[in-house]
């Protein structure tokens, strides 16, 4: 017997395949689960649209990430705790047109702005490239994170477009769902301009004391290491400044049952710090355009995921916003701590 039919005949013979805990279960051919270890980092108050003291659940295999990330807050926890903001939201999906000659489709491109209006859209933008127009399409999704909404919304109003009249002297030869304009699952600089995800930003301030007697050094030290930071990942061509947000956002993705795959999207982060010369009080910012979270649908209604969101308050309708407060807050406390772990004092010659 061949590996594949070996397989396939264990597949039928897994009690994991009929148990009531797989039942409910939506992939394909499950036969189970992956036990990730789950720890709590906290508390820590979070002061965004409501003021809340959480425990972060992070499910992550890393040693020694839950107790960095507790260094951090217990930081901020003494200054009061952590701020933050969503600043917008948005979800985009941008199919593809093709035409027959450029004219043909810069005739499109002009018209887009007026041929979608009754779709209830946030923003259509037209980019043409070539023979083609890719057309974003842009969303708010409620507590949905939204992939699979916007892609069966964009596709019904391409498709009621190209069966109108509207359509049909505009020379179209082809229509694709996707073109890669949207980068969903992917990294770029679009996806910095605008948000495919909730555009949230995080701060907080550590004194010159606090600093000292928590995260063992001044301020000013702080300060230097991340400016040495930002100097080597300028020279290094890196897309953002942080040091390792993805730890905080995978743990919580996994945890609160997020697309972990959406973690690449939603990488892009940037980690500021400002210090007050006179009172030697240091804050620290950390924005992130994209981060693409949701709290009902996907993997949000699974057990241990629903224990987590309703350990932080995040589970249900309108809590979309409250998630990605929460991921933005833990991940700047991972970032305060981790710096001074890679950067330490020197020993004094």
């Amino acid at each position: 017997m061949d590996l594949v039919s070996l397989l396939n005949s264990s597949s039928e013979t897994l009690p994991s395949c009929r148990d009531k805990d797989t039942k409910d279960i939506k992939i394909e051919s499950c036969v189970g689960f992956t036990r990730v270890p789950l720890g709590l980092a906290g508390p820590l108050t979070i002061h965004g649209k409501s003021t809340r003291t959480v425990y972060g659940p992070l499910a992550i295999v890393e040693p020694i990430l839950v107790v960095s990330c507790s260094r951090g807050y217990k930081a901020f926890q003494a200054m009061g705790g952590i701020k933050v903001e969503v600043l917008s939201e948005g979800l985009s999906r941008a199919p593809v047109f093709t035409f027959r000659t450029v004219d043909d489709a810069l005739r499109f491109y002009h018209h887009v702005p007026t041929l979608y209006r009754y779709a209830r859209l946030v923003e259509v933008t037209p980019h043409v490239i070539g023979r083609t127009v890719h057309v974003k399409f842009r969303y708010t999704c409620g507590a949905a994170a939204g992939q699979n909404m916007v892609t069966i919304a964009t596709h019904r109003a391409c498709q009621d477009f190209l069966a109108s009249t509207a359509s049909k002297d505009l020379g179209i030869t082809d229509f694709q769902i996707e073109g890669q304009f949207s980068s969903d699952k992917k990294l770029s600089w679009g996806n910095v301009k605008d948000p495919r995800g909730v555009e949230v930003i995080a701060w907080g301030s550590l004194s010159d004391s606090v600093c000292r007697a928590i995260l063992g050094c001044d301020t000013t030290r702080l300060r230097s290491v991340i400016s040495k930071f930002e100097d080597g990942s300028t020279r290094n061509g890196q897309m953002g400044q942080n040091i390792n947000t993805a730890n905080v956002m995978s743990a919580m993705f996994i945890s609160c049952g997020q697309d972990a795959a959406s973690v690449v999207e939603s990488g892009w982060v940037h980690l500021t710090a400002d210090l007050d010369e006179e009172t030697k009080v240091l804050t620290l910012s950390l924005y992130i355009p994209s981060l693409l979270v949701g709290t009902v649908g996907g993997g949000t209604h699974y057990p241990s995921q629903r224990e987590s969101l309703e350990l932080i308050g995040c589970y249900r309708d309108g809590k979309k916003w409250a998630l990605a407060e929460t991921i933005a807050a833990f991940a700047l406390a991972l970032d305060a701590s981790t710096n001074l772990a890679r950067g330490p004092r020197q020993s004094k010659m």
